[in-house]
């Protein structure tokens, strides 16, 4: 039993250390938001009341702003994690709800979004990549390869607008934006799916070039690998050959990119979420960051580290996994 569960220990104590210094990492990230808030050109007073500071005259609001300098930036933050750990996360000045209620509303559409982008991105990446790879020098090869480059360069909200207006202005076949048909009666699933095409499809696409090229890339060093060689010597079938000796390596660099990207992928879908007004709360962050509405944005950003580490966490597993070499130097 002790031998079955001994491979399983570096990677158990990998999940365990990574989730133990995530509140650490937490704590760290949102200090130091609380940090350049200070030292943001605008009034805090202002932004923690929104428009709430309409209706105070200028003594009261004079009073704040010195009990505000009075707490200092640590006991704020002190302060602020006293409301959070007991179920308080205040109210959204932009969105005129509690931060609960807005996270709770907006957080299922972007995990959604990312989640089929990445399933879409990663599974197309791998099967281009290798036809790719397997085929250096062909026609395709000398067409997508390049393609794949410029498309790497172009910016996920210039690859939203050019499908806003080609697939759905131009051609009309899909909406321009939302998430369901307004008017509609309820949420249809048939409906969501239809204009989730657009705003999945678009930010997968702004992924496709990074797996697709690194598992061209590997497919064909492998090819020229012992590996290959010794396989096509012994008479291996070529199919064989090409899927076991040629792609699978690539899968080891594969994941640690799809690690990579977990950060860019929620910077992505901030601005396909903004193009196709896609209500998740990354069209959220753009909001509050434009209206200061500080509780909703201090809220997002510990969503967000949680979602680039438990991210990051899924890509380092997968790929000990894939490869049990990988740490088992560990212990």
């Amino acid at each position: 039993m002790d031998g079955a569960l001994s491979p399983r220990r570096p990677l158990l104590r990998l999940v365990a250390w990574r989730l133990a210094a995530l509140p650490v990492l937490v704590a760290a990230v949102t200090l130091l938001m609380f940090v350049l808030a200070q030292s943001a050109p605008f009034d805090p007073v202002l932004a923690l009341l929104g428009e709430r500071a309409l209706t105070m005259d200028g003594p009261t609001l004079e009073e704040m702003r010195a009990r505000y300098e009075d707490a200092g930036q640590l006991g704020r933050w002190l302060e602020w994690w006293g409301q959070v750990l007991t179920g308080d996360l205040g109210a959204s000045t932009s969105q005129r709800a509690p931060v609960a209620t807005v996270l709770a509303q907006r957080l299922p559409w972007t995990l959604g979004l990312m989640a089929a982008a990445l399933a879409l991105a990663v599974a197309t990446g791998l099967a281009l990549g290798a036809f790719l790879g397997t085929r250096p020098g062909s026609l395709a090869d000398r067409v997508l390869g390049p393609g794949l480059l410029a498309l790497q360069a172009a910016p996920p909200f210039w690859l939203g607008l050019v499908a806003v207006w080609l697939v759905a202005v131009r051609w009309g076949l899909l909406p321009t934006g939302g998430a369901t048909t307004p008017g509609a009666d309820g949420v249809a699933v048939g409906d969501v799916l239809r204009h989730a095409v657009l705003p999945v499809g678009v930010l997968a696409l702004s992924q496709l070039p990074w797996f697709a090229l690194v598992v061209r890339d590997a497919t064909r060093d492998a090819l020229a690998g012992p590996a290959v060689r010794g396989a096509w010597a012994r008479g291996v079938p070529e199919r064989r050959v090409l899927l076991a000796h040629a792609v699978r390596p690539a899968l080891l660099p594969l994941v640690t990119v799809v690690g990579v990207r977990v950060p860019e992928l929620v910077t992505g879908a901030v601005l396909v979420e903004a193009v196709f007004s896609w209500p998740g709360v990354a069209a959220a962050t753009v909001e509050s960051a434009l209206r200061l509405d500080f509780a909703l944005l201090a809220a997002l950003t510990v969503v967000t580290t949680v979602l680039v580490v438990l991210g990051n966490l899924a890509a380092d597993v997968v790929y000990r996994l894939v490869d049990p070499r990988v740490g088992a130097a560990d212990g």
